[in-house]
């Protein structure tokens, strides 16, 4: 299936279906063929939400772990998105458990 990728100022996304905002993170080579079946099933009963790691965009002293928690709490701070379920895959389920550990609030 093909998506549309949004974008709200430096954030680029994908967001599909509604309901429980479901948020994956992708690892370090990953693409949204990663998650092809998961959003597919999922947006029947979530809003699944892929935001776009700026893997390259970012300086390499912020192309960390740490830098990419910073970036995933600012873009669900924009989006305003509560009660998440945070997915991730390889470096995206390291970013994940960082953001909840440090960000509790937002998470269900």
């Amino acid at each position: 299936m093909k998506y549309t990728i949004k974008q709200q100022d430096k954030f680029k996304y994908l967001e599909e279906g509604e309901g429980e905002p479901l948020l994956l993170l992708h690892g370090l080579f990953g693409a949204l063929s990663n998650f092809a079946d998961l959003i597919e099933h999922f947006r029947k009963t979530h809003k699944v939400i892929v935001p776009m790691l700026p893997l390259f965009e970012l300086d390499i002293f912020h192309t960390t772990v740490g830098g990419l928690q910073k970036f995933v709490h600012k873009f669900i701070e924009a989006r305003d998105y509560n009660n998440i379920h945070l997915l991730g895959n390889s470096l995206g389920g390291h970013v994940a458990l960082v953001h909840i550990l440090k960000h509790p609030e937002r998470i269900k």
